[in-house]
């Protein structure tokens, strides 16, 4: 845990009111079930990275009210004693299950899923949203910006223009599952064992008297990790000869420099004149470094104009995944529970997008057999077993004529068990397990569908028996509609 804050008012107030009234009209006991989805992945992507999972469980873990809450509630004149009563003596008794951090997830299939008391279920929405989607957002701009640098390491460095304290470490944390090196925010190192990395600003080189000194001083203090910011003055007329000169100093003490960093100007151009005068000088273990309001559209490009750049880092459009900086993750119910059966609840909208898959779900992938990509994800009643060992018909949900049948392949559920009535059976992995899963899980989906323009659709597909219930419940319409 970064801190010690009890976060368990950090809710939306109708959260609160609409616990008060179920509770008032009997029915705050009542079994529901509610999906935690997204509707559309960020810079129109195919998909993205889930993150957020360990917060999440924490909170719920720490989930209690404290005096204080409870008088500010009763201040409120909204609630009754019943309710506070309810919320002073709270058992969290909620069962949960998610997909993985660091899976690659697709639209409106569940990525968490909670079963348990209505009053409670509706009680964790925010910080269940909160925690996944802040987290999954940058996880998945920072897969995106390594992908781009094309096996490059990509360094984290956004703290100072990250949305908050939050915003920045743990905005360091999900950047690290989506596959950076390192981050500049030591206290994500201290928090969660994300690699701290970090050497120099223009202030160093600004506070001395000349630029060679600076470059001296800082090789002093660092003979076999130096990297030197070239760009505070001109890159080409003082910064690399400057640092050619110290680098070759090094080498004469039986030490070797690392690296140059350039934070502005022509980087393309720059980094190709840099390369040119290190090898000449016989320096061509030296690597180049480059920062300065990067992305992946940035990268890309500087690396088809034949760049020399060894690495990157990558601060403001990283942490606050500046190009779209919401993930719409939804939280709906889904079904609610009356005398030991499931009875499905469906939203229904104009907007085919928000209508949503009704009931209690389980989340397939399935893999080919042969090249272990993953072919298709569907979604299936929690009864459902879909078996491998037989022939499986796939079909996209919205052109139900185009079929496809599977005959060798995998079947694996997505989801996992967190909470079984509010204990919590889910072992967090270590961090350097969750990336590393990170980056196995993406090597199953097909390029075409990574690519940053026009990816390829994967289709996540209901089975025959939610299909038909969907269909069902649209056709009935509202329940109360017609009276």
């Amino acid at each position: 845990m970064i801190d010690n804050r009890n976060l368990s008012m950090l809710v939306d107030f109708y959260e609160l009111t609409m616990g008060n009234g179920f509770l008032e009209n009997g029915c705050g006991e009542e079994i529901v079930y509610f999906d935690m989805f997204y509707r559309k992945a960020p810079d129109n992507a195919a998909y993205a990275i889930a993150a957020g999972l360990e917060q999440m469980i924490a909170y719920l873990k720490n989930l209690s009210f404290t005096d204080e809450d409870i008088e500010y509630l009763r201040e409120k004149g909204l609630f009754g004693e019943p309710f506070l009563d309810y919320l002073r003596n709270f058992v969290f008794k909620c069962d949960v299950w998610a997909v993985p951090e660091g899976t690659p997830v697709f639209p409106l299939e569940p990525i968490v899923t909670v079963r348990g008391p209505a009053m409670q279920a509706q009680l964790i929405e925010t910080m269940v949203l909160l925690s996944v989607n802040h987290q999954s957002l940058i996880a998945t701009k920072a897969h995106r910006i390594v992908e781009a640098a094309q096996g490059r390491p990509v360094m984290e460095f956004g703290s100072r223009r990250a949305q908050g304290y939050d915003g920045a470490f743990y905005g360091a944390r999900a950047a690290y599952i989506g596959g950076v090196a390192g981050t500049a925010c030591a206290v994500a190192d201290i928090a969660f064992g994300v690699p701290a990395l970090g050497t120099m600003a223009h202030s160093w080189v600004q506070l001395y008297d000349t630029e060679l000194e600076a470059f001296r001083a800082y090789a002093k203090v660092y003979p076999d990790d130096c990297t030197l910011l070239i760009d505070t003055y001109n890159v080409l007329k003082s910064g690399m000869p400057n640092a050619i000169t110290v680098f070759k100093e090094l080498e004469a003490a039986g030490h070797k420099g690392r690296g140059v960093r350039i934070d502005s100007g022509d980087i393309a151009y720059l980094s190709k004149m840099c390369r040119k005068m290190l090898d000449e000088a016989g320096l061509d273990y030296v690597g180049i470094v480059a920062s300065n309001s990067l992305d992946e559209y940035i990268i890309r490009d500087l690396i088809m104009q034949g760049a020399k750049i060894n690495s990157f880092g990558v601060g403001e459009r990283l942490v606050t995944s500046k190009s779209e900086p919401v993930f719409g993750g939804v939280y709906k119910l889904a079904a609610v529970e009356k005398n030991g059966k499931i009875i499905p609840r469906i939203k229904i909208s104009e907007n085919v997008i928000k209508i949503t898959n009704p009931g209690f779900k389980t989340v397939w992938r399935l893999y080919d057999k042969e090249s272990g990509k993953a072919i298709a994800d569907v979604l299936t009643m929690s009864d459902e077993v879909i078996d491998d060992t037989m022939p499986y018909e796939i079909f996209d949900p919205i052109h139900t004529y185009k079929r496809k049948t599977l005959t060798s392949f995998v079947a694996k559920k997505l989801q996992v068990p967190i909470f079984e009535k509010g204990r919590c059976v889910y072992v967090c992995p270590p961090i350097k397990e969750v990336r590393a899963y990170c980056a196995e899980q993406l090597e199953t989906i097909w390029e075409e569908v990574r690519r940053f323009e026009n990816p390829q659709t994967y289709y996540v597909d209901l089975s025959p028996k939610l299909w038909n219930l969907k269909q069902e419940l649209l056709r009935q319409g509202a329940p109360g509609a017609k009276q």
